[in-house]
């Protein structure tokens, strides 16, 4: 079984910010394989489907800081690996539309990737960073990943999610080496 979170903020006030990432691809991604999100438990917005496994997506609805109590219930109650147990989110220090998968590592100063790290214990979950890029010096973090996407970065991000969701389609299939090749490499490459 895998479990695929996409981290956000509940709320219509949130829905189309760059700190939603997660949430936007654990949507395209429930669309393509037809999973219905809408069971509401373990402080999480959650469906569940079959891809080449049995799969759980889920959005918390905890809030980015508080993250990691609604992967923590999951995970207990689901009894999934953590390496089965991949979290999607927006990343301030890679560019808009660049994606990059990664078995672990530290928080990178995501507040809610802390938020799963310090529920979990340990830092050795893989993750899909999905780049968001820095505001200018006369914008605050907050105040930046809080912010709608500009309607000339949308082709970009309606882009990148759907990269994400192929690159998720092939760590189900293929196992997340071969992602991690396919994925961080064509996208260095595609930058330069």
């Amino acid at each position: 079984m895998k479990l695929v979170v996409g981290l956000g903020n509940p709320g219509r006030k949130y829905q189309k910010t760059r700190h939603n990432l997660g949430f936007l691809v654990i949507d395209a991604l429930a669309k393509e394989f037809k999973v219905k999100l809408n069971k509401i438990k373990y402080d999480s917005l959650f469906g569940e489907g079959w891809m080449d496994e049995a799969v759980i997506l889920a959005e918390p609805m905890t809030f980015m800081n508080l993250s990691g109590k609604s992967v923590s219930k999951l995970i207990k109650k689901y009894k999934v690996d953590l390496k089965d147990t991949i979290v999607i989110y927006d990343d301030l220090n890679l560019d808009l539309g660049v994606l990059k998968i990664k078995k672990s590592g530290s928080s990178g100063g995501h507040n809610g990737i802390k938020s799963i790290i310090e529920h979990l214990q340990v830092n050795c979950f893989p993750r899909m960073r999905l780049g968001i890029g820095r505001p200018n010096e006369m914008m605050d973090l907050s105040g930046y990943v809080l912010s709608n996407f500009k309607k000339e970065e949308n082709e970009k991000v309606s882009k990148m999610v759907l990269e994400s969701v192929n690159a998720l389609k092939m760590i189900f299939k293929d196992g997340i080496d071969k992602a991690m090749t396919t994925y961080n490499k064509k996208l260095i490459k595609d930058k330069t």
